[in-house]
């Protein structure tokens, strides 16, 4: 198999990655930058997350799916992502949870059989897809969603699944409801050493997958020849593939060989790498083989102990990284070069390339020890086993050195910026949070205000949550916009959300297929969840690979 290369004359330097050498060793960072992502692996290498009951000999409960509703909404301003416009005084008709039509209230026949709800003075917009989160996971999925759809979230790309999880979807024995966001997307087993540990490996895994009825590929951490590989295969059956990059492929090497959607700028150094005008000297730098030699992680059991030993890093990896790691993380941010920057975003665009940043995910790990997580309001709500593993990293974080700290806080600056430039260049991104429950600053409305912090217009924040997931997802008709043929599944906003990012979370009412419901009752709601057993036993769902939030 031909290895994908960069847009790029390959320097002496790639050449010598490409044959596994470099010119100095960097392990010590590679533990401490690598660790986190295989550990969150290990998880899946011994077959996490497992349904509650599935270890219990019995199934979770099979649930009753509740009839899609119909609804009319008068005197409503409709606002399209697509272009921005508006449709004043608008009349919206729902029927069975599919929008059936969108005209001037004058022009739609009444039915005694709908419910009417008055819109007058709110603003309309399809609801919101939170791209990249690990819900099912949540030590209480129920309540974790409830707040998701409280924000605006009716849809939802979950980036964690085994083949149980894709089983119990097909037999609706997921914790998935009306009260709960739509499941658009989910894989298998997560692909790193512990479960692909080869060419080979790594093919029968996403046969397998596919067997299964994964709508995707997750990868976390692989070898290089074997990520070449599992995007090849993906591909091959039909299957985009995304997540995280190994330290031994560039993004513009990942983008040239077609790999989808690249999560949290990479998870890995190498969008620090190639923005900088040090390029060739860092990436020389740069020890690219994996923290554990693949026959190692192969071994059996070695994902069970690197789990069990892990948990508390997997909160915030940043907490425990190497002296190396920061200070390698600092040089290459100090070097960043916008001009290279929109070069290797010219590349996304050229190979359309996706992203989902993930930016309040990378915020409460470099910026952890921020005034305004002590009052978030997801804080309350964490289990009390969750709160105290939180409340010790954030001790350890708290305890770090000035400068590792300010590092820290330069490398989020860095993440900002450049944030900004792949969206000026036009590389297509999507809304996501990474969220699992662990921590608290990781809600879709937070990520929108980061996004806007990055410099990104409320209208084009709008259409990453609302137009981009449903062109990325090949589903144009049917999400994503408020027009006759899509799901019914949107908002009810106070405020023009075009005008203001804080109009986004101006939510007064959220329709999810086609059943209305009004903001006040979904904190109702998130109140009786909050009381919930913690281990999630009475969802008939297991807490899970909570070890996989980083990812």
């Amino acid at each position: 198999m031909t290895t994908p290369s960069s847009d790029e004359p390959a320097s002496d330097a790639t050449a010598d990655h490409a044959v596994g050498r470099s010119t100095r060793t960097r392990r010590q960072f590679l533990w401490g930058a690598g660790l986190g992502a295989l550990t969150a692996g290990a998880a899946i290498g011994v077959g996490m997350p497992l349904i509650r009951g599935l270890a219990s000999g019995s199934l979770p409960p099979r649930r009753v799916p509740v009839a899609p509703g119909s609804l009319r909404i008068d005197h409503v301003t409709v606002v399209d992502p697509r272009d921005g416009s508006r449709h004043d005084d608008a009349s919206i008709l729902i029927r069975d949870g599919r929008i059936i039509a969108v005209a001037d209230v004058a022009s739609l026949a009444s039915d005694p059989g709908v419910p009417t709800v008055d819109g007058a003075g709110r603003f309309a917009v399809p609801g919101y897809n939170n791209m990249h989160t690990h819900a099912l996971q949540a030590q209480n999925p129920a309540l974790m969603m409830a707040t998701m759809l409280a924000e605006g979230v009716t849809g939802m790309r979950q980036m964690l699944g085994t083949s149980e999880m894709l089983a119990h979807r097909a037999a609706n024995r997921l914790p998935l409801s009306v009260n709960a966001p739509r499941l658009l997307a989910m894989p298998g087993d997560i692909l790193t050493p512990f479960t692909a540990g080869s060419v080979d490996a790594v093919q029968k895994a996403i046969d397998s997958q596919y067997d299964d009825g994964a709508d995707f590929i997750k990868m976390v951490l692989t070898d290089r020849d074997v990520f070449f590989a599992a995007v090849e295969r993906a591909h091959a059956k039909g299957l985009r593939i995304a997540g995280h990059l190994p330290e031994s492929v560039l993004p513009s090497e990942a983008s040239a060989a077609g790999f989808d959607s690249i999560e949290h700028l990479g998870a890995s150094d190498g969008i620090w790498i190639e923005a900088s005008s040090r390029r060739d000297e860092l990436w020389a730098m740069d020890d690219t083989g994996l923290p554990l030699p693949a026959w190692i992680a192969g071994l059996p059991g070695v994902g069970g102990i690197f789990t069990a030993t892990s948990e508390k890093k997997l909160i915030n990896p940043a907490a425990f990284d190497s002296p190396d790691a920061v200070a390698f993380k600092r040089e290459a941010v100090q070097a960043f070069d916008e001009d290279r920057a929109r070069a290797l975003a010219a590349t996304f665009v050229k190979n359309d390339t996706w992203h989902a940043p993930t930016l309040v995910r990378l915020r409460t790990q470099y910026l952890m020890d921020s005034a305004e997580y002590e009052t978030d309001p997801w804080l309350p709500l964490m289990t009390e086993n969750a709160r105290r593993d939180y409340d010790d990293v954030l001790a350890t974080f708290r305890e770090l050195p000035d400068i590792t700290r300010q590092s820290y806080r330069d490398v989020y600056t860095a993440v900002l910026r450049v944030t900004k430039v792949l969206h000026d260049e036009g590389v297509p991104m999507m809304a996501a949070t990474d969220g699992q429950g662990k921590a608290p600053g990781q809600r879709l409305q937070l990520e929108f205000q980061e996004l806007a912090t990055a410099g990104i217009r409320p209208l084009d924040i709008l259409r990453m949550a609302t137009t981009a997931p449903a062109r990325y997802l090949g589903r144009t008709a049917t999400m994503g916009v408020i027009a006759p043929g899509a799901d019914a599944d949107l908002l009810l906003l106070a405020s023009d959300p075009t005008l203001d990012v804080a109009a986004l979370g101006s939510i007064t009412a959220v329709v999810r297929d086609g059943h209305f419901i009004r903001a006040e009752d979904l904190e109702a709601l998130i109140e009786r969840l909050a009381e919930q057993p913690e281990d999630g036993s009475a969802l008939g769902f297991a807490r899970g690979a909570v070890a996989f939030e980083c990812c």
